[in-house]
């Protein structure tokens, strides 16, 4: 996917941070966007950002407010949407959530809608458009985490459902290659979104700890490098050379990685003690 002009994207998740940067992109490299999220005074105001970033009059940009942890809406909303425009060229997965907190204070309702939200929401969107999109190639790419392929302290709930996503990535992009139709993991580390400011209400210390090692990027940055690693035809999408280093790391010398982390988690729990 190296020309996204005329292509019609949809992106969930859509109207804030990270997905409502890859919208008003695409949308100035000619793409019509059609956009899905849960509130619809916030879907509103993106839609109004991402019209103004048109490249020419004949795109068209939609927003449909979809909940992608309800099976049952996702299949009707969608349905809803590929009758008014078709079905989608490129599919952006970027709904989620994050809660971080101590692993004994996690209650089963959090952990469940954070699977529901982070990981069967990626299923139920595929589960619907990828029959579809078989028939004519395409990208899909599922946003995970750094925190999908690295265990952080005090996301246990979080890191169960983006590995997974990594997971299903994987295993979904082999069986659609033959079809043409690609699959891409992005992998963003902190980003300067709304959700992000939600996450810092919840932290540990310990880890706030272990965030202070990362920079943090903006969400205009992360989705320039989506848009890029499609063009590459990139898997893994890291946006920044030290999340990129970290997953080196973790996958040749995960012992070391393991040792810098216990390090800083130990340094606070030693100053909490004292």
């Amino acid at each position: 996917m190296k020309d996204f002009n005329g292509k019609l994207v949809y992106i969930t998740g859509g109207s804030s941070g990270i997905g409502l940067a890859a919208a008003r992109l695409l949308a100035a490299k000619g793409s019509s966007v059609t956009i899905f999220a849960r509130r619809r005074e916030v879907l509103d105001e993106a839609l109004n950002e991402i019209t103004a970033c048109r490249k020419r009059p004949d795109q068209r940009f939609l927003a449909f407010q979809m909940d992608v942890s309800s099976r049952d809406e996702v299949t009707g909303i969608l349905q809803e949407a590929v009758d008014k425009t078709g079905v989608p060229d490129v599919l952006i997965n970027c709904a989620g959530r994050a809660k971080p907190g101590y692993f004994g204070d996690i209650a089963d309702g959090q952990f469940d809608e954070t699977l529901k939200v982070d990981l069967y929401g990626v299923w139920n969107t595929c589960s619907f458009l990828v029959p579809l999109m078989r028939q004519r190639c395409g990208h899909i790419v599922n946003v995970s985490s750094i925190c999908g392929f690295i265990g952080v302290f005090g996301y246990t709930d979080y890191c169960a459902a983006k590995f997974g996503v990594i997971g299903f990535s994987e295993a979904l992009r082999s069986e659609l290659k033959p079809d043409g139709v690609a699959v891409s993991v992005l992998c963003p580390p902190d980003t300067d979104t709304p959700g992000y400011a939600e996450e810092n209400k919840t932290k540990p210390p310990e880890t706030q700890a272990v965030s202070q090692t990362a920079s943090i990027l903006k969400p205009e940055a992360v989705a320039a490098a989506l848009l890029k690693g499609m063009g590459k035809g990139d898997f893994m999408i890291i946006p920044n050379a030290n999340g990129k280093f970290t997953w080196i790391m973790k996958r040749l010398f995960p012992w070391l990685v393991e040792r810098v982390t216990d390090s800083q988690v130990k340094g606070v729990q030693r100053k909490q003690r004292a």
